[in-house]
Order: structure tokens, then C-alpha cells, then sequence
């Protein structure tokens, strides 16, 4: 099988990684706009060789978009019109926008909107590792408005790869990826540039800063490019969120403010149930 894949970022680097570790593939096409990014996956051997994207479509069996969400709410039509027959999947985190997208699209069928849940903070074709997707989750969305071969084929791709599938209409992914994934970025940049405000001496920050600060703030150095239009396509959901989070940190002020530290034990109690979900 041929594979095209859009995007030769973190995600689309590592992805061509573990088709080629798994042997799925027989060979991968890049496509990206960055003329460096496409020099950086070749020199690291993620792809076989790096092609404009008519010519890209038409030599795969399987076209992977693995751009910004922006960027494909406008391309994933395009694509569709010249891929008819072949499978598009993508591996964005937000889909109710692009599934509207192409709704009505002769082609609908043929894509298979996909979200695998794994990421760093780091970006570009760089930043791939190998194995990166082994004994992770990816949601499926939609998927009786795809065809049931590309669906299938899909699935086996997952599978091959040691993925858990899990199936979600595009409407509750979107929300619940505000919960587990979205506040976390945004609390992470948020806790940054906290710091930054406060704390002006750097050396205290580097310094000092312990294995829980850095955990916490990790995601801070993720490229806003990725997750500007995140935010923007996910917004409502996302600042439903926002409310429940500002919410919860009032509580913890107030506790505060009012030397109220039994509450604040029951705030902190009631946090530690999070144990019994993650491990």
C-alpha cells in the first residue's frame, strides 16, 4: 500500500514512523508546505520522497491529513474531489467542523474522520518518535457515514499498530476532548505565563522549578500555530469548560481568603478520586 500523508509534522512524522516499523506500508509520499519540513522527514527517513499533493493523491491508495484543523476544514473537500476510490482519514482533534464540511460531498464516504490520542509538546517532523502510538486510544467518528471497506481498512491500519478503537459521535468527541485535552493546554499556558508575570529572576524559575511545576507546565511550550485554531473551532465547548475551571479555582481562593482549610482538605479529598480513573 501507498500512503500519502498531509503534513509531516509531530503527529504525521510519527505515524510514517510506525507504518514503516510495522511494515503496513510500501511507501510513504510526504506533502507539506514547509519546504524544511519535507527536507527534515526525507533526511530522517520518515518518508520515501515528498511530491505536491495532485500528484501525491494520485500514486497512494491512502491519503493521511495530518495538518492543522484550520487548514483542513479547507483542504479535506479539495482532496475528496481528486480521491475518489481511495480512503482519506485524518488525525485532527476536532471534527464536527470538517464533518460539516463535507457533508453533502459526493464523496463523503470515503473519509474516515480519526483522532489518536497521543501528543508532546514538541512540533515538526523533528520532534517524530518511533512507537508512539502503542497501547493508546484513537476515536473513530461517524463512522456509519463512511463507507464500510474504508472504515475497515482503517481499523485494521489502528489495530496493526496496538491501538485501543474507540467509537464517538463527532459532536460528543468535541466535547469531551475540551475536557481531557484542551483545558489542559490552556490551564498549562495559562500557569506560564503566571510565572513569567511574577517570577522576574529566570534562574530562580530554572532553578527551582520541581518535577511537579515542569509536568504542569510542560504543555506550555506547544506551538500555537497547532493550537490557536483549536480553540477557535472548539470554542463553545471550550469556554464551557473555561466556566467550570474558573469555577473550581474560585472555590480554592475563597477557601483561602476565608482560612476555611477543612473545605480546602475536602476540595483537595475530592480531587484525589481522580486515582480511581487514572492510575
Amino acid at each position: 500500500m501507498t500512503v500519502a500523508i498531509v503534513g509531516v509534522g509531530l503527529i504525521g512524522g510519527s505515524l510514517a514512523l510506525a507504518l514503516k516499523e510495522k511494515g503496513l506500508v510500501k511507501k510513504i509520499i510526504g506533502v507539506d508546505n514547509n519546504e524544511l519540513h519535507l527536507q527534515t522527514a526525507l533526511e530522517r527517513q520518515l518518508i520515501h520522497e515528498g511530491l505536491p499533493l495532485d500528484a501525491a493523491i494520485k500514486a497512494s491508495d491512502l491519503i493521511i491529513l495530518a495538518m492543522p484543523v484550520d487548514a483542513m476544514e479547507t483542504l479535506l473537500p479539495l482532496v475528496l474531489d481528486s480521491a475518489s476510490g481511495k480512503v482519506v482519514m485524518d488525525v485532527g482533534s476536532i471534527k464536527e467542523g470538517i464533518l460539516s464540511a463535507i457533508k453533502e460531498h459526493s464523496n463523503r464516504g470515503r473519509f474516515v474522520a480519526t483522532h489518536p490520542m497521543w501528543g508532546t509538546e514538541y512540533s515538526g517532523p523533528e520532534a517524530a518518535v518511533g512507537g508512539a502510538f502503542t497501547g493508546k486510544a484513537v476515536v473513530i467518528c461517524d463512522k456509519e457515514s463512511s463507507d464500510e471497506d474504508a472504515v475497515e481498512m482503517i481499523e485494521n491500519l489502528y489495530q496493526q499498530l496496538g491501538m485501543q478503537i474507540v467509537y464517538m459521535n463527532a459532536i460528543v468527541h468535541d466535547v469531551h476532548v475540551a475536557y481531557v485535552s484542551h483545558i489542559s493546554h490552556i490551564t498549562s499556558f495559562a500557569l506560564a505565563n503566571t510565572v513569567l508575570e511574577k517570577e522576574k529572576e529566570e534562574d530562580a524559575i530554572f532553578e527551582l522549578a520541581s518535577g511537579g511545576f515542569e509536568s504542569t507546565v510542560r504543555l506550555a511550550k506547544s506551538n500555537p500555530s497547532m493550537w490557536v485554531p483549536i480553540f477557535m473551532q472548539n470554542r463553545e465547548n471550550i469556554l464551557d469548560v473555561l466556566n467550570e475551571h474558573i469555577s473550581q479555582l474560585r472555590k480554592f481562593k475563597a477557601s483561602l481568603e476565608k482560612e476555611n482549610y477543612k473545605y480546602l482538605q475536602e476540595l483537595i479529598e475530592n480531587a484525589n478520586k481522580i486515582k480511581r480513573i487514572i492510575k
